[in-house]
């Protein structure tokens, strides 16, 4: 089947506008009364029924697109606002941590400054104690001579002594129990 025969078979569509009947005869022409649009027809009222009714249809589709766009747009408008109300939780409470974090650190300059003081105090202390022990050391009684060591000899003792138990409790630690546990 060809395209002229699959056009012939095909119903034709009724015309949009209809033509007025026409005028045969000379009198017809001259009598006419002259038309007051410039269009010389009428339209036939089932297919401008038609056309309104495709319109109307149109018009709703169009319509339910427009809402269905709109509520999908009002979803992501509330999903952007809880993100937003989030975000701006989570940055209250970094900038309260921020601040609290300032504050401690504010204190340590502080606590530094004391503990320098603290420090050279102690220093001057041990000086005057390792100095009073070498004194009695040199100048004091015999009962006293034998009892006192210099106070460094007496520090690196003590150090040696908390090295050596240090590392005795690490062995301890790191060898396995030979203990065995009662059922």
């Amino acid at each position: 089947m060809g395209a002229s025969e699959s056009m012939l078979s095909s119903p034709q569509a009724t015309p949009i506008l209809t033509s007025l009947p026409t005028e045969s005869s000379l009198t017809d022409i001259l009598v006419r009364k002259p038309s007051s649009s410039s269009v010389s027809g009428t339209l036939n009222p089932k297919v401008l029924l038609e056309l309104f009714s495709m319109y109307r249809d149109w018009q709703e589709e169009k319509t339910q697109k427009i809402s269905k766009e709109q509520e999908e747009i009002e979803n992501k408008i509330e999903v952007a606002d809880a993100l937003a109300i989030k975000l701006h939780q989570r940055f209250n409470f970094s900038v309260s941590a921020m601040k609290t974090t300032s504050h401690h650190l504010s204190e340590v300059h502080a606590l530094q400054v004391e503990i320098g003081e603290l420090k050279g105090r102690l220093t001057e202390v041990i000086s005057n104690c390792d100095a009073l022990c070498k004194r009695i050391a040199a100048e004091g009684p015999e009962s006293l001579r034998t009892s006192i060591k210099p106070f460094a000899a007496a520090t690196s003792d003590l150090e040696a002594s908390f090295r050596s138990s240090s590392v005795q409790r690490v062995l301890d630690a790191s060898q396995p129990t030979t203990e065995t546990k009662p059922n």
